[in-house]
């Protein structure tokens, strides 16, 4: 049960301080690290003159290095580290797998991300509250009014429940340390270079495809703790349900569509829509039904709903993994 103490410690400490400035943080590096190669490989392509769309091909093979080189190379290195410290000492071996595997998780940080949002709509600054979700989203806030500044502060909430909870804490409970910091090298992999775009459409593809993969699973298994989450809460389960199945397949994503639909149904209201990226509008599909008007208090619910379905998901999680090692003891 060593294991599962290490997993819920991890989870609580990210609850207890999120991700302080003053501490280094693992993600800093990992992005220096894919902004080098991918300087790197964009010198290679002028050099053999591989920049235009008759070159996709070569192009989509130097795409792979970002996932072997930077994915394989902080697999390696954090498992490295971990057991040479374990080898010095067990308790320092435990203590850093502890902050290794918090560092992944970002429960406090989404929360506190969209605690500043509400409070800037409270305090009827629109300006406060575009520039405020502008430190979490890509898309334009400049011209945003209340109600698309609240869909853009939930639909965070509700992506990132997969993203920066349930996936990091799924890859915890199976490999440690070391697995969860190479799904969350995956996951900066595709911040960064993911992007179905000119730019990256094909130096990026393996990024994106292979985050895609990583979150299949954690993405599913968050329906049932998502649903009773509202539950408890006293929203709308049954909704969030009806939007799921109706609506989740229809997001660009075949992951992000599972929590942003679950959320806006259970908000009862309705997400996607419209959005502008540096001033080119880009359609997205709708989740959820308008029952309700989109208020600043449903910022306040849907950090409700998070906070609750990681909370269920990590006693969940805590309990299958506990159990698997016992078995893999057994034998």
């Amino acid at each position: 049960m060593e294991w599962v103490g290490i997993l819920l410690a991890a989870y609580l400490l990210d609850r207890l301080i999120g991700d302080p400035r003053w501490l280094p943080h693992p993600v800093v590096a990992m992005g220096k690290c894919i902004s080098l190669l991918e300087k790197g490989a964009r010198r290679l392509m002028r050099s053999r003159g591989w920049e235009n769309e008759s070159h996709h091909r070569q192009i989509r093979l130097l795409g792979l290095l970002f996932p072997v080189v930077i994915v394989g190379g902080v697999y390696l290195a954090v498992l490295y580290i971990v057991q040479w410290v374990s080898g010095w000492s067990v308790w320092a071996g435990r203590v850093l797998e502890v902050y290794l595997i918090a560092t992944t998780i970002a429960t406090k940080g989404l929360a506190e991300a969209a605690g500043h949002i509400y409070e800037a709509l409270r305090a009827k600054d629109l300006d406060r509250a575009r520039s405020a979700l502008s430190m979490v989203v890509g898309r334009d806030t400049e011209k945003l009014d209340e109600q698309e500044i609240v869909r853009g502060g939930v639909e965070t909430v509700a992506e990132n429940i997969v993203d920066a909870v349930t996936s990091p804490l799924f890859y915890a409970a199976l490999g440690g340390a070391p697995l969860a910091m190479a799904y969350r090298a995956v996951n900066t992999l595709d911040s960064m270079v993911g992007y179905r775009n000119e730019q990256y459409l094909h130096l990026g593809w393996a990024s994106a495809r292979l985050d895609d993969w990583a979150n299949w699973v954690p993405a599913r298994l968050t329906i049932f703790p998502m649903l009773a989450a509202l539950a408890l809460l006293k929203l709308h389960p049954r909704e969030a349900w009806d939007a799921y199945r109706r609506d989740a397949q229809r997001h660009p994503s075949p992951n992000s569509g599972i929590p942003e639909a679950i959320m806006a149904g259970g908000l009862q209201i309705q997400l996607g829509g419209i959005n502008t990226y540096q001033g080119k509008i880009s359609p997205r599909a709708t989740m959820g039904r308008p029952l309700e008007v989109k208020k600043p208090v449903h910022l306040l619910q849907s950090i409700r709903v998070l906070y609750t379905t990681s909370w269920i998901y990590v006693a969940l999680l805590s309990v299958c993994a506990g159990i698997f090692r016992l078995m893999l003891e057994g034998y």
